[in-house]
């Protein structure tokens, strides 16, 4: 197998753009990878949650994958999620994502999985890691998930050699803990922050970047975030932070996200990305989120986010 060299910085868990009769806007594709490409992104997930990858039928998935690949031209890093609830479907996802052109396989805990032990868990993830065509990502939900990664499996899991990056949507410090715990016996291995509403935690513990669904449109603060991290300034860190999250719930539909892929989508609609803000989750689109991505995209917010939109940050 071929060593794959994988980038920090930040990567966007794409969505993943609609016709309007819900099938794979291939168009939406290029223009999304291009706008990520201008942002400085180095890789996208695609087929993830955000992607409604667990929702896509197999020839949209298939389509979503080449496109992406063929959009990209080898500028940004592919990865594609194919958790399953079996190890079977998983390497068999896995085969599909290499023929169409994937680059990283990730996994994260199964949707369903009866006799769900410690023991048969990280037999899950190990005999997954080593039987797979290609390098492996593991994507912890934490909490999130049903089947949480039992602490005392971690770092065992993570010492796999083809497990080559981590997604951490935990937010759970011990699980942090033992993330840099595996880093430091495997340097090679690359850690990206997921929970995007609080990634300075994870940044001052040496990840090497960050992974956001919301990465599409607020990389460019992403990357200033990730720059004053570094840089040991916390209060301009704090405060990009804030920034982010204000955009975020300006987009998503405030604290409870009651428009979260509606108004995602309709926000790349506004960026001229995507054509439509169709998703197979059918989120709705309220008059007050419509009114604050309208806002946000012509500058009339009077705080400036139309730059941070579509402005990258400097290197």
């Amino acid at each position: 197998m071929k060593k794959l060299k994988i980038p920090g910085g930040v990567w966007s868990a794409t969505p993943t753009p609609l016709t309007s009769d819900y099938r794979l806007d291939k168009a939406s594709v290029h223009r999304m990878v291009a706008h990520q490409l201008k942002m400085g992104v180095s890789g996208l997930m695609v087929a993830g949650t955000c992607g409604e990858g667990p929702w896509l039928g197999v020839r949209d998935r298939e389509a979503l994958v080449r496109t992406s690949v063929a959009a990209a031209a080898g500028r940004l890093c592919i990865a594609v999620q194919v958790t399953d609830n079996s190890v079977a479907r998983t390497l068999e996802q896995i085969e599909q994502a290499a023929a169409w052109g994937g680059q990283i396989a990730v996994v994260a805990q199964p949707y369903y999985l009866l006799n769900a032990t410690p023991d048969l868990l990280l037999a899950f993830y190990q005999e997954i890691a080593r039987r797979s065509p290609l390098p492996v990502g593991f994507y912890d939900r934490g909490k999130g998930s049903p089947y949480m990664m039992p602490d005392a499996h971690i770092l065992e899991m993570l010492c796999e050699p083809n497990i080559v990056m981590a997604k951490d949507s935990a937010h759970l410090p011990e699980h942090r803990a033992l993330f840099v715990q595996a880093r430091q016996r495997r340097p090679e291995l690359v850690l990206l922050e997921g929970w995007e509403f609080d990634s300075i935690p994870a940044l001052e513990a040496g990840y090497d970047g960050v992974l956001f669904g919301g990465a599409i449109f607020n990389a460019g603060l992403a990357h200033r975030l990730i720059l004053a991290v570094r840089a040991g300034d916390q209060k301009e860190a704090q405060r990009l932070q804030a920034r982010m999250n204000d955009l975020m719930l300006r987009v998503y539909g405030g604290a409870t996200i009651e428009c979260w892929l509606t108004g995602l989508k309709e926000l790349l609609v506004r960026m001229e990305i995507f054509s439509t803000n169709k998703n197979l989750l059918e989120y709705p689109l309220t008059e007050t989120c419509l009114r604050e991505i309208n806002a946000a995209v012509s500058g009339a917010d009077g705080l400036g986010y139309r730059s941070d939109l579509f402005e990258p940050a400097p290197t």
